[in-house]
């Protein structure tokens, strides 16, 4: 991938940009999609540099991340990618492909005391772009119910253990009616970000996703010291953002809308969240003592399991032997709507004693659907504090037609590339003092080349080793000349845990990579093409070689301009440098890497 640019000089040198050579602005298939919150309201600002972890609060003071890690469970033993790497869309759907790893630093969490650790879940999310809304509800169970736009998951407010009759059991798919609040019982496992990952290492939220929506700027404040976030306390001023979309194809806000649901010219306020403790306000039964019975459970929940109120629980307890406290389940909690107001002598009423509906959403104009959509909004109360159900209800306001799949079976655009297919960008050049400094979008792990030239007949290498901080790069010079053009590719890319399922997970750069041939059968190359201007993006190869192998035509990939993905089952390839070429059927001779990657034994 290359750019290019031109300075010229009149006693001072003045930059500018005059064109973007040899990088790809064309994708194949690429939709325009302006205005649509599906396709571009993803977080990819920081798609290429990577996901970064703390295992303990020492770590944290000082900055210390990791990028690689391992509990001897989970293990992420090759640098991964923040987050969104991909996004597809049809006519039906958006796919998502994410690492499902947040781009703030990660943890620690309980200091390192919590056993599990977060790593790539390749994940290939579907988003549906149509809502059916059934009149009978579907119950979200444990484990993911939506995807945020950062490429995290989503779980809802339950920690999947419930109450059998006798004690607190992992429930499975079994429905009980007692189930235990995630927040209030998992809270302490949570990350600064308000996450935690299961021992499977899925990153997920439960609740309010408070790092996420300061990266996107939704009324959150930075401790930089403590690296810790919090609530504003000034008014807010602006409706949240989209911060992601559940499985039945509807969007979550932040905690902040229009004061009324169909004036975007009310102001802007906390949602009220429709649901209250059991504590004997608000026309509540009061199961907040020690020792009060749990023998009925909401009305919500009686609609939602579809059984009688009649189900007995634990008695409330703060007995370390035997520990029930109030609130440690979800029925708990009471729906407004289905209660009286003493004052009235009737319900409360949404709109008016609150916002939310027993799904956490309500029907509403947002700044991305000014006409009205069905929307969740994130619950927390007057002091930020996350409050139930906290992102959506325990049932589905649509019907959950989303989900993870494994493949894309129709044809689909390609609205975003990142990561390590992404297009580098270059800003404007800065002089100071006849000093030239470029800066570009680069990917963390790659090492770029700086060429300039006067005339365009010779280019003169700058640099050859020019490496990634982060997501960005940049490289100083002092020319002597009236006018010159620049030119910045990258070389090589390290090894890297890639968000696809293919080639065991890694692809490994040429030039430059390396494999242990008694590591691992199958390998996928990412071949940055240098050299003449590339040809555009899905133009037809006629082969590509590892030495003496050669990838079949269904294992390569060339949907990005200069950068060729192929994969190769190397358990019997000779061993040492090997020579890479890719041959296009029609364009430039073969493009060829002379020992451009290694095989050890």
């Amino acid at each position: 991938m290359k750019t290019q640019i031109r300075t010229r000089s009149n006693r001072q040198r003045i930059p500018f940009i005059t064109a973007l050579l040899g990088i790809i602005l064309t994708l194949a298939a690429t939709a325009a999609t302006a205005g649509d919150p599906r396709t571009n309201g993803w977080f990819t600002t920081l798609s290429g540099q990577y996901a970064r972890i703390y295992t303990n609060n020492a770590m944290r003071a000082a900055g210390t991340a990791l990028t690689t890690w391992s509990n001897g469970t989970e293990t992420q033993s090759l640098p991964a990618y923040d987050g969104v790497q991909a996004v597809y869309s049809s006519s039906n759907s958006v796919y998502v492909r994410s690492t499902g790893l947040a781009s703030y630093n990660m943890g620690p969490w309980q200091n390192g005391a919590f056993p599990n650790l977060p790593v790539n879940q390749k994940l290939l999310y579907r988003v549906p772009r149509t809502n059916g809304v059934p009149a009978t509800k579907s119950l979200n169970g444990g484990g993911q119910i939506g995807i945020f736009v950062d490429g995290v998951e989503m779980f809802n407010s339950w920690d999947a253990f419930s109450w059998n009759g006798s004690a607190d059991v992992s429930a499975g798919n079994t429905t009980y009616y007692w189930n235990r609040d995630a927040y209030v019982n998992e809270g302490a496992t949570f990350d600064p970000g308000y996450a935690h990952q299961q021992n499977s290492g899925v990153y997920h939220y439960h609740a309010d996703p408070i790092g996420l929506r300061y990266l996107l700027g939704d009324h959150v404040d930075y401790n930089p010291a403590a690296k810790t976030y919090s609530e504003s306390t000034n008014a807010p001023t602006r409706h949240s953002p989209i911060l992601g979309w559940v499985a039945d194809g509807f969007p979550i806000y932040g905690p902040y809308g229009y004061a009324n649901a169909t004036n975007a010219g009310s102001g802007v306020r906390r949602m009220i969240s429709g649901y209250v403790p059991r504590n004997g306000l608000n026309g509540t039964d009061n199961l907040s003592t020690n020792g009060a019975a749990r023998s009925t459970i909401p009305m919500w929940a009686q609609t939602f399991y579809g059984v009688g109120a009649g189900q007995s629980g634990p008695t409330v307890s703060t007995n370390p032997g035997s520990y029930y406290p109030f609130g440690r389940y979800m029925e708990d909690n009471a729906f407004l709507g289905d209660l009286t107001n003493v004052a009235t002598g009737s319900n409360y009423q949404a709109g008016v004693d609150f916002d939310l509906d027993q799904y956490n959403g309500r029907f509403c104009v947002t700044p991305e659907f000014p006409n009205g959509t069905y929307a969740y909004f994130v619950a927390i109360d007057g002091n930020g504090v996350p409050v139930f159900p906290y992102n959506i209800g325990r049932a589905y306001y649509g019907s959950p037609a989303g989900g993870t799949v494994t493949s894309i079976t129709e044809t689909v655009a390609t609205n975003f590339l990142g990561g390590p297919a992404a297009v580098p960008s270059l800003n404007a050049p800065t002089v100071n003092n006849g000093a030239v400094t470029l800066t570009w979008s680069a990917t963390e792990g790659g090492t770029y080349r700086v060429q300039s030239t006067t005339n365009f007949s010779a280019w003169t290498t700058n640099t050859t080793f020019v490496t990634a901080v982060l997501n960005g790069a940049s490289y100083t010079d002092n020319p002597t000349d009236a006018a010159r053009f620049y030119r910045v590719a990258q070389t090589a890319l390290a090894n890297y845990d890639d968000v696809s399922a293919s080639g065991g997970g890694i692809t490994y750069p040429v030039p430059g990579g390396s494999v242990s041939r008694s590591s691992v059968t199958n390998i996928t190359l990412s071949i940055t093409l240098s050299g003449p201007p590339s040809p555009p993006a899905g133009a037809p190869i006629t082969s590509v070689k590892l030495g003496s192998l050669t990838a079949t035509n269904t294992a390569v990939s060339y949907v990005t301009q200069g950068i060729v993905l192929a994969t190769f089952n190397i358990s019997s390839a000779t061993t040492g440098a090997q020579n890479v070429v890719v041959t296009f059927t029609s364009g430039p001779p073969p493009y060829t890497f002379t020992g451009g990657f290694t095989i050890n034994p």
